[in-house]
């Protein structure tokens, strides 16, 4: 009876113990997500200032400059910015994308007259002020200096400043100002690797699996294999990058940097996960649902493929997914094969120069400008939405597919 005591109160302990760790692990993660979410959700507002701009009628819009129109029509508003200083001070408080976006405006304008408030972006300093990401001392704020911050008290005061939807985020690629920055093309690139990934790595792993468990006899040989694809499943994936870069750039000379390359380093790394997944999936159709195939008459490759295969689709398709989720998260692989460098353009296909969304973190948090540091958060929270997607996408499949015998 005391050892049945004894026994009782060990496992109470043990219960305790371990729903203490849980619950520590589940209030340093909810600690990170309120981190990583306060500091992320600003970046997908942006600070725009208003310019009032008169174009009389007559002038060809076309033909305007629109770097020298909009600062002509700055010094209208600020007849006090005389000296050079003042005019590049009170430049300075607008982002090079501003120049940009007025001069897509006045390719798409088709009026006589432009006369009005048109806001255009802020440089990167500003935004972190309005932001409250830097605060104001006296008369300055980080690295908006005395001189320049008089120009900003008159936007205040002719409320001129406004917050919008930062299209840049979400809409572009990498830049050097961070007020440009955005993540379309790594997601582009994110998703042409996960794609080639897939389509490589899934038929191997499933007819892999299908060969361990149900052709193949168990010999010397299986059991190399066996062995092998367990100890490549916990082979850290930097290793894997050192294979892509061995044998698909210095062997097979693809494209550096590419989407290629990059999915189908992905592709050998997540194949170990979908051959183990896909076995267990295989091993737990019932073998009474394959003798009575057989003893219909069907071949063994007719009820493999008929009925086995079928049955154990749900698993096969939770394991790889799960395993395409970590690969999606991986970032040393893809470093191993330069998807690291610096791609100001959209990958419009696998070939072309692409980094993807843990690379492009990796490059804004070691940049020295502090407007990276939201930047790098939203990017953080994109991955995530893209990983709970895929999460719930498992689920739904495993529970949408499922057969209950």
């Amino acid at each position: 009876m005391s050892n049945i005591i004894q026994r009782n109160k060990s496992e109470k302990r043990f219960q305790f113990y371990g729903l203490l760790a849980v619950g520590l692990a589940i209030f340093l993660l909810l600690i990170l997500l309120f981190k990583i979410f306060s500091t992320g959700f600003s970046a997908f507002n942006q600070t725009y200032l208003g310019v009032k701009i008169q174009i009389e009628k007559g002038e060809n819009l076309a033909e305007l400059d629109a770097r020298s129109t909009l600062r002509k029509n700055l010094r209208n508003m600020f007849p006090e910015a005389q000296s050079r200083s003042d005019k590049k001070n009170l430049y300075s408080l607008f982002s090079p994308g501003a120049y940009i976006e007025f001069e897509e405006m006045l390719k798409a304008y088709d009026g006589d007259v432009i006369d009005g408030y048109y806001y255009f972006l802020a440089s990167d300093d500003l935004d972190m002020y309005f932001k409250g990401t830097v605060t104001r001392q006296g008369n300055s704020a980080g690295r908006i200096k005395p001189s320049q911050m008089k120009f900003v008290d008159e936007f205040v005061k002719m409320n001129l400043i406004e917050l919008q939807f930062n299209r840049y985020l979400l809409g572009s690629a990498d830049s050097r100002n961070p007020e440009m920055a955005g993540i379309l093309g790594a997601i582009y690139g994110s998703l042409f690797a996960i794609l080639i990934a897939f389509v490589t790595s899934f038929p191997l792993g499933v007819l892999t699996a299908i060969y361990l468990e149900k052709l193949t006899k168990q010999n010397a040989f299986s059991d190399l294999i066996e062995t092998n694809i367990n100890n490549l499943a916990a082979v850290p994936s930097i290793v894997f990058g050192l294979l892509g870069l061995a044998i698909f750039l210095n062997f097979f000379e693809l494209p550096r940097s590419a989407s290629l390359v990059g999915g189908l380093t992905l592709g050998l790394m997540t194949l170990p996960t979908i051959v183990i997944a896909s076995r267990s999936a295989i091993k737990s159709v019932p073998p009474s649902i394959e003798e009575a195939s057989i003893g219909l008459g069907s071949s063994k490759v007719q009820t493999i493929f008929n009925f086995t295969l079928p049955l154990a689709m749900p698993g096969i398709l939770t394991g790889t997914i799960i395993g395409i989720a970590r690969a999606i998260g991986e970032t040393a692989p893809l470093l191993m094969i330069g998807m690291v460098a610096f791609i100001v353009d959209i990958p419009q296909g696998p070939l072309d120069a692409s980094t993807a969304l843990p690379v492009q973190i990796f490059l804004w948090q070691d940049s020295p400008e502090r407007a990276f540091v939201e930047r790098t958060s939203a990017a953080i929270i994109v991955l995530l939405i893209f990983l709970f997607l895929l999460n719930i996408t498992a689920v739904y499949l495993r529970k949408k597919l499922e057969k209950k015998w």
